[in-house]
C-alpha cells in the first residue's frame, strides 16, 4: 500500500482521492481552509443560499465512476440569451429544437449556419475526446493525433474561435453566442483556439444539469465518498513545501511538521505549485497567461422574475470593448468593463431562497487581482461598491431593474477569490484556455497535478477528468 498526500480539497483533489483510495492506496488530503470543495463553495444569509462557484453541471457521465449517487435534473432552456437588439434566444440540448428556436428568432439562414457549425463542432468534440481529454498530453500523444489528418483538420490548430465563428456564422448574434464559450476557459475568443468549439457542443449535446439544493451538494457528496473509502481529510492544514530531490518524499505543513509520502498529488494552482512549493521554481513563463477572473454579486431579491430562466446572459453592444477592458493589451491597461456581459443564475429551487424570493448569482468577466498592466487592483478603496452599482445599472438598462427589490447585495471580487482559494489573482481557470496546459505528471518522480490549472482544463467535468488521468497514471499499489 502506498501513502499518498493530496494537497488541496478542491473537486480535483477529492475526485483523485476517491479513485486512489478505491484502488487500494492510503490517502490523506491536506486543505488550507476550513471547508472542502475549493472553488465549489456556497454562501448563506438570511435564508438564502448561493453557489459561489460553478452553477451548471455538464457531462454528468464523467462523475459516474466516483460512486456519488448524484441525481441531477436537466435544464431547458440551458441558457436564455438576451441580445442588445432585444432578441431573446433559448439554447437547448435538443439540437432540432434549438435550430427551430434559432430560425424563429434569427431567421432560417441563421439556423442553417448553426447546423453547419454544429457538424464541425461535433468533429472537434470527438477528436478532442478521443485524443486529448481522457489521456495525458505528451509529445507522443500529439504525434499520434497528427497522424489522424481528419482529426487535426477538425481541431484547426492556428485558427481562433472568433475566426471559426466568422467562417460559419453570418449573424452577429450567433457569433456573439459562440464567442462567449471562450470565457468558459477564461480566454479571449479572438485568441482562444478554435478547438474550444467543443465546449458548446458538449453542453448542448449532453445537456446542462442542476443539483437540487445547489451544486454545493456535489462537494458534500465528494467528501462523504472520501470518508466512506477511508480517506483522511485534514482541514485548516496548509502545505508550505513539497519535500523532494529526484523523487518526492512528502510535504511540510505550516507548523513545520513533515508528512512522509510515496506520492504527492497537487490540487493547488500550477503556478503556485511551481513557484512556491517545489524546492526550485519550475517553468513559470509557461504559466504566465492567466485566465479571466470574475466580479460577483450575490443578491437577495424580493418577488419573482418569470422572464428569467435558470441561466441567463445579457450581452453588451460591443463585445470587443469588454474583452479589451478585461484583458488589456498593447498601450492599454486592463480595467473593469463599463458595459459588460452580465450572467444571472436564478435557480427556481425552494431550498435556496425563502418563499416569494429569489437568490441571484450575478457574474461579470473581470481582470485578475494585481497591479500589473493586465490586472486590476480590486482592493482599491471604493472600487467594489462603485462597480456593484454599475453592474446593477447595466442590468436595469437591459430591462431587468432589480435595484428596488434588493434585500441585500454581497460582492465577491477577484481579490476575495484569491484570498479564499489561493488562486493567483483570483483567476478562475488558472492558465487561459487552450489544449496545452501543465501536464498531470510533475517535474519530479512521484508528483502529479490535478485541477483546473492543469490538463485537460477548467470546469467541473475537466477537473474530474484530470483526477481520472492522474489516478490511471499512478495505478494500483505495487
Amino acid at each position: 500500500m502506498s501513502d499518498i498526500v493530496v494537497i488541496g480539497a478542491g473537486v480535483g483533489g477529492l475526485a483523485a482521492a476517491i479513485r486512489l483510495a478505491g484502488a487500494g492506496h492510503r490517502v490523506t488530503v491536506h486543505e488550507r481552509s476550513g471547508t472542502a470543495g475549493g472553488k465549489l463553495a456556497a454562501f448563506e444569509r438570511d435564508g438564502f443560499r448561493f453557489d459561489t462557484g460553478p452553477s451548471l453541471l455538464t457531462l454528468p457521465q464523467v462523475f459516474a465512476g466516483l460512486g456519488l449517487g448524484l441525481r441531477p435534473e436537466p435544464l431547458d432552456p440551458l441558457v436564455r440569451h438576451f441580445f442588445p437588439d432585444g432578441t431573446v434566444l433559448d439554447s437547448s440540448s435538443d439540437h432540432e429544437a434549438f435550430l427551430d428556436r434559432i430560425g424563429a428568432a434569427l431567421g432560417p439562414d441563421a439556423a442553417r449556419d448553426w447546423a453547419r457549425l454544429w457538424r464541425r463542432a461535433e468533429r472537434i468534440w470527438h477528436a478532442s475526446w478521443e485524443s486529448v481529454l481522457q489521456r495525458p498530453v505528451t509529445a507522443a500523444s500529439l504525434a499520434r493525433l497528427s497522424w489522424r489528418v481528419r482529426d487535426l483538420a477538425a481541431i484547426a490548430p492556428g485558427r481562433s474561435l472568433r475566426a471559426l465563428g466568422r467562417h460559419y456564422l453570418r449573424d452577429p448574434r450567433l457569433r456573439m453566442l459562440l464567442d462567449r464559450y471562450a470565457t468558459y476557459a477564461g480566454a479571449d475568443p479572438r485568441r482562444a483556439p478554435a478547438a474550444l468549439a467543443a465546449i458548446p457542443y458538449a453542453e448542448m449535446a449532453f445537456g446542462g444539469w442542476y443539483l437540487p439544493g445547489g451544486l454545493i451538494t456535489l462537494a458534500a457528496a465528494l467528501r462523504a465518498r472520501c470518508e466512506e473509502l477511508g480517506v483522511t481529510i485534514a482541514l485548516n492544514s496548509p502545505v508550505t513545501a513539497i519535500l523532494a530531490d529526484r523523487k518526492v518524499r512528502g510535504v511540510r505543513l505550516a507548523g513545520g511538521t513533515e508528512v512522509p509520502a510515496d506520492i504527492v498529488v497537487s490540487n493547488v494552482d500550477a503556478l503556485t505549485l511551481y513557484r512556491d512549493l517545489l524546492p526550485s521554481p519550475g517553468p513559470l513563463a509557461a504559466l504566465a497567461d492567466r485566465s479571466l477572473a470574475g466580479f460577483v454579486l450575490l443578491l437577495g431579491v424580493r418577488g419573482e422574475t418569470p422572464e428569467l430562466a435558470h441561466h441567463n446572459v445579457f450581452f453588451p453592444r460591443n463585445y470587443d470593448a469588454e474583452f479589451d477592458a478585461v484583458f488589456g493589451g498593447p498601450g492599454r491597461r486592463a480595467r473593469p468593463a463599463g458595459d459588460p456581459t452580465v450572467f444571472v443564475t436564478r435557480a427556481p429551487d425552494p431550498a435556496v431562497a425563502p418563499p416569494g424570493h429569489e437568490a441571484w448569482f450575478v457574474l461579470v468577466n473581470a481582470a485578475s487581482q494585481g497591479t500589473g498592466w493586465n490586472q486590476v487592483d480590486w482592493r482599491r478603496p471604493g472600487l467594489t461598491q462603485a462597480y456593484r452599482d454599475r453592474v446593477l445599472d447595466v442590468l436595469a438598462a437591459r430591462g431587468i431593474d432589480v435595484r428596488h427589490r434588493l434585500l441585500f447585495a454581497e460582492t465577491r471580487t477577484p481579490a476575495d477569490l484569491a484570498d479564499a482559494t489561493a488562486a493567483p489573482g483570483g483567476a478562475i481557470y488558472g492558465t487561459a484556455g487552450g489544449l496545452l496546459r501543465p501536464a498531470n505528471r510533475g517535474p519530479v518522480d512521484g508528483l502529479f497535478l490535478v485541477g483546473g490549472s492543469t490538463h485537460p482544463g477548467g470546469g467541473l467535468p475537466m477537473v474530474t477528468l484530470s483526477a481520472k488521468i492522474t489516478a490511471d497514471q499512478i495505478g494500483p499499489p505495487h
